[in-house]
């Protein structure tokens, strides 16, 4: 493990119940800024997440711009029509309100307004160049840590999954209400949980700059994770297990910001960018075997692991590694998520389509604890069709 890392994340964090009323509002009033923008999505509106937030904008006489056009795994058309409304509203701030696309597409937003940056010019790591509008973000599912990372995820015209990495697009302030929670249905409660869970697995084996802070943030991440996410799934009004799912996404997502994912997201990609399968569920689908493969070069850190979210204390490493294993692979039958990629619409004619893109993921893979090739990608998509 290196002991010469840099580690980054959100200026500011604020857990609190209710923050997105009078404290949201304050904290733009702080800045001087009069025309926000909320980037969202339509199932967002749907719920009336935004109702508190658009009245206390209103009482302080701020007149805001709401763009709700935001769908899963958003193109790269989409961000561009945000960015259009944005500089035709003048907004001086971006609110990204939402799931991991619509806080990803916020990022975007903040910075293709503020600055002169073209979108196809900035894919890839440290491309960015220009500066970006104030920017507030606010998750509403315990799933990708948005929040805290410096990456946004794009599908291109072409169908394929490209991402824009840069410490510019971490935010001024992220709100983690557990408030905005509690309505989600319990299959997207159990696939943005698991997603978390595998964001901090994939930083704490993470071959590339795993660091001791990413380490502990990781660990915590799935004491509290493993420790709520069935109960979140079973009765989702309970808040404090939502605070603390909120909490553990965001931690994990501060650690795989710093330690950065592997070959779940690389194989995970792909299946959300050709089918539209939602990414927590995609990461689900791909976990267990992904682990599997990884066990020669990763039992020591799955075992510890394992021991945070009750292995046996008896077990010795190799036990605790495939308790580990095995745990988190029956997450998603117990919590009634799909298993199989033939459930979702996809065939085997479909299968080297999708290891192809996965190799094209070299910005993950590269992290990976083991070296997957393509054939080692056809074998696991196979092995959960």
């Amino acid at each position: 493990m290196s002991r010469s890392f840099e580690f980054a994340t959100s200026r500011s964090i604020l857990v609190s119940r209710g923050a997105v009323g009078d404290e949201l509002t304050a904290r733009a009033a702080a800045l001087e800024c009069r025309r926000p923008m909320i980037i969202t999505d339509a199932g967002v509106i749907k719920a009336g997440l935004l109702s508190n937030t658009l009245s206390m904008f209103a009482r302080a006489s701020v007149e805001t711009v709401v763009f709700s056009e935001v769908v899963a795994d958003p193109s790269d058309a989409v961000i561009l029509q945000a960015v259009d409304q944005a500089r035709r509203a003048r907004a001086d701030l971006v609110i990204g309100f939402g799931g991991g696309s619509s806080m990803d597409a916020a990022k975007l937003v903040a910075l293709l307004a503020g600055s002169d940056e073209r979108l196809e010019t900035i894919y890839g790591v440290g491309m960015v160049k220009g500066k970006r509008l104030p920017l507030f973000l606010i998750p509403t599912t315990s799933g990708t840590g948005s929040e805290v990372t410096p990456i946004a995820i794009v599908t291109t015209g072409t169908g394929e999954k490209k991402g824009v990495v840069s410490a510019t697009l971490l935010p001024d302030v992220a709100i983690l209400d557990a408030t905005l929670t509690v309505g989600l249905p319990s299959h997207v409660t159990a696939a943005t949980g698991i997603d978390a869970m595998v964001h901090a697995t994939e930083a704490y084996t993470s071959k590339r700059l795993k660091n001791p802070i990413s380490d502990c943030l990781a660990r915590e991440a799935m004491r509290l994770l493993s420790q709520n996410i069935h109960q979140v799934c079973r009765q989702g009004e309970d808040l404090t297990a939502r605070e603390n799912m909120l909490i553990g996404a965001c931690l994990a997502g501060m650690a795989f910001a710093n330690a950065p994912v592997a070959a779940v997201h690389a194989l995970a990609y792909p299946v959300g960018a050709r089918f539209h399968v939602p990414h927590g569920l995609s990461n689900a689908l791909v976990l267990a075997p992904v682990l599997r493969f990884n066990i020669p070069l990763a039992c020591a850190q799955y075992a510890e692991l394992g021991r945070i979210i009750g292995a046996p204390p008896e077990a010795d490493e190799a036990e605790a590694a495939d308790w580990f294993v095995a745990t988190l692979g029956r997450l998603a039958p117990e919590l009634g998520l799909e298993t199989r990629l033939s459930q979702l619409g996809i065939a085997a004619k479909n299968l080297p389509d999708l290891a192809a893109d996965t190799m094209k993921q070299t910005r993950l893979l590269v992290n990976n604890p083991r070296e997957l090739t393509y054939d080692d990608a056809l074998a696991i998509y196979l092995e959960v069709l």
